[in-house]
């Protein structure tokens, strides 16, 4: 595996590839990354992954500082994984003046469910993968159902933007009592991560639910924020939506998604169940 670190370099090795697939990553990588990737090997002849903790996603008081840098550990799971370049740029090479004058801004969709919570973060994803997608020119991306909003939002940026690469959403990879798989996870202590399925579990309750034709979303909705609650986890938000738009879901729609984030001690823990009625 090639480790590049300049954009210079990066796009001179893409010159000679006849297909390449991206898979961008903050790092930290565990078994969710590497279902990416594998996935990525299927798509295309070279797969690139990048590596980049990008600072416009954090907000005020989150944990870019504190967020888990582990350089070598990914560079073995990689290199054992068959990739072949990990983009490794620092962030003067990504942002080259301190103050970044343009940015991609998503549409109002953006300001919802996540955003509602963290402002600017997905102004801050759409803008370092438009970097990314614009730098290593991939014909496919891959990205993960975990992120379901940043992957909405990712979608309809190269739709708009016509950038010419095809995204391809990856099923959320879950540990075996359903847990998601997230880098935050080792945030957790022991009794967090015996108590953190908790949240798929009301998700799966809610599914049910809806696939047995209930429409009563507010009720569904209450009930997981109310167990969840109970149980000591802050709940940001458990919604049922419209699963291509995001947008509020109506009794009678047939493709949803419900979407859930709250936080359990000091962790931050997102997740979703798509739903075909």
């Amino acid at each position: 595996m090639q480790v590049i670190r300049t954009i210079k370099e990066l796009r001179a090795w893409r010159a000679q590839r006849p297909s390449v697939a991206l898979v961008p990553t903050m790092g930290n990588l565990h078994e969710g990354h590497l279902a990416l990737v594998a996935e990525a090997r299927h798509q295309a002849a070279s797969v690139v992954v990048s590596i980049f903790v990008n600072r416009l996603q954090f907000g005020q008081g989150e944990d870019f500082g504190a967020y888990p840098r582990t350089f070598d550990a990914d560079c073995a799971k990689l290199e054992a994984a068959g990739v072949d370049v990990l983009f490794f740029p620092d962030e003067a090479e990504l942002y080259p003046r301190v103050r970044q004058d343009y940015n991609v801004e998503p549409p109002h969709i953006q300001n919802e469910l996540c955003g509602a919570f963290r402002p600017g973060h997905f102004r801050g994803v759409a803008t370092v993968v438009s970097k990314l997608l614009n730098i290593v020119q991939p014909d496919v991306a891959c990205f993960g159902k975990k992120d379901y909003q940043q992957l909405h939002v990712i979608q309809r940026m190269v739709e708009d933007l016509n950038i010419p690469v095809r995204i391809v959403p990856v099923d959320t990879g879950r540990a075996g009592d359903g847990l998601a798989l997230s880098s935050r996870n080792g945030y957790l202590d022991a009794g967090e991560r015996q108590e953190a399925p908790r949240l798929y579990r009301n998700l799966e309750r809610i599914r049910d639910a809806l696939q047995g034709g209930d429409s009563n979303y507010a009720a569904l909705e209450t009930m997981a924020c109310e167990d969840l609650t109970n149980a000591g986890w802050v709940v940001d938000y458990i919604e049922v939506r419209q699963a291509d738009t995001l947008e509020i879901a109506h009794a009678g729609e047939r493709r949803l998604v419900v979407l859930a984030a709250a936080r359990l001690g000091r962790t931050r823990l997102i997740d979703n169940v798509e739903v075909t009625r």
